[in-house]
């Protein structure tokens, strides 16, 4: 089991979300139970960020969201361009095969593309004239309006009244087939879409679940797809059939009883077909064995704290990014793939998304 971690960047609300952060955080690389942390940038609400290289994005999870880019150097941020995200309240940024920056938007359900060519052509154009990029927030540094192009998702619903009267993207994913899948809680839904490089969105078409699943987060196993049901509180395992049309083989419940306020957050699967899926009410990460073709439960463990938003996976441990408990609990890995008991905390404001680096 490795005693070191690597180096986090750290998602988080802000005060404007009602959170504690003050915008991107910095967890040094070093011993377990050492943690340096400090902030990076100053931004809105870095409820998700995707890093590429020594790029990193970040959305800001606002009622007119927008999206920001960074280079990073060693533990630094360099600000160099800004892009509304489409709609409200963006909870998920991805970079995608196409050369776009993927980006849902939970509040007004829509997804949106933004090219990034376009983009690091326009930030290196003012770099080339004035010698800066420009102030973060600045309209310099906004990218050419052509660059960004946005989709509303179907007109969809579910049965849970108070979350699902209309679409809510959650996620993005890239499909095997070129393609990506944006799953819709608020629909009960998979929307698959086809994104080009100008950048373009096309629906290609949509895929329903179970009514009341409200799927939130999407992982590939073996071909297939691994599905966390916020609402119903599976974790579902769809396969595409001969039409190409994507079908539920398996569903299994991560806990006994009744789902309540239990929602599943963040679903990851490793390379022996464990899946980590976070649980937030009963504040869990549970440990399903999908390497036999179905779905079985492995165990369970402790969040180390409250209101599990988001993991990480890195060796030998997983980071859980506790929302509400105001820190990382570091859960050591059993042979077994199941989390031990927290061996360390660190000190984040209202985490709600971890990447190693």
């Amino acid at each position: 089991m490795s005693e070191t971690l690597p180096t986090l960047l750290v998602g988080s609300y802000t005060a404007t979300g009602g959170g504690n952060a003050t915008g991107i955080s910095i967890v040094a690389a070093g011993p377990v139970g050492d943690a340096d942390v400090r902030t990076v940038a100053v931004i809105d609400d870095p409820s998700f960020l995707a890093v590429s290289g020594d790029r990193v994005y970040a959305v800001s999870e606002t009622a007119d969201g927008g999206v920001s880019a960074f280079r990073r150097d060693g533990a630094a941020l360099e600000h160099l361009w800004d892009a509304p995200a489409g709609g409200d309240a963006p909870c998920h940024v991805r970079v995608d095969p196409s050369g776009s920056l993927v980006v849902t938007n939970y509040v007004s359900g829509t997804v949106t593309a933004i090219s990034l060519q376009a983009a690091e052509s326009h930030a290196a154009s003012l770099l080339a004239s004035d010698g800066v990029v420009g102030t973060h927030g600045s309209d310099e540094v906004g990218v050419p309006a052509a660059a960004v192009v946005t989709e509303v998702l179907p007109d969809t619903t579910g049965p849970v009244e108070d979350r699902q009267e209309g679409p809510h993207a959650h996620q993005s994913v890239a499909t095997p087939d070129g393609t990506v899948l944006v799953a819709d809680l608020g629909g009960d839904a998979l929307h698959e879409f086809r994104i080009t490089a100008e950048p373009a969105i096309s629906l290609v078409r949509v895929h329903h679940v179970a009514p009341g699943v409200g799927p939130r987060h999407m992982a590939w196993y073996d071909g297939d797809l691994i599905v966390a049901g916020e609402l119903d509180g599976h974790v579902h395992r769809l396969r595409r059939d001969d039409s190409g049309s994507f079908v539920t083989i398996a569903s299994t419940a991560t806990f006994e009883g009744a789902v309540g306020e239990s929602l599943l957050s963040h679903v990851e699967v490793d390379d022996a077909g464990r899946v980590y899926v976070a649980v937030r009410g009963r504040d869990l990460i549970v440990v399903l064995d999908a390497s036999r073709g179905e779905l079985s439960l492995v165990g369970s463990a402790s969040s180390g704290g409250v209101w599990p938003r988001h993991f990480a996976r890195v060796p030998g441990h997983v980071l859980v990014a506790n929302q509400m408990s105001d820190a990382i609990a570091v859960l050591p890995l059993g042979d077994d793939g199941v989390p031990g008991d927290t061996v360390a905390h660190i000190p984040v404001g209202t985490p709600t998304c971890i990447v190693p680096v």
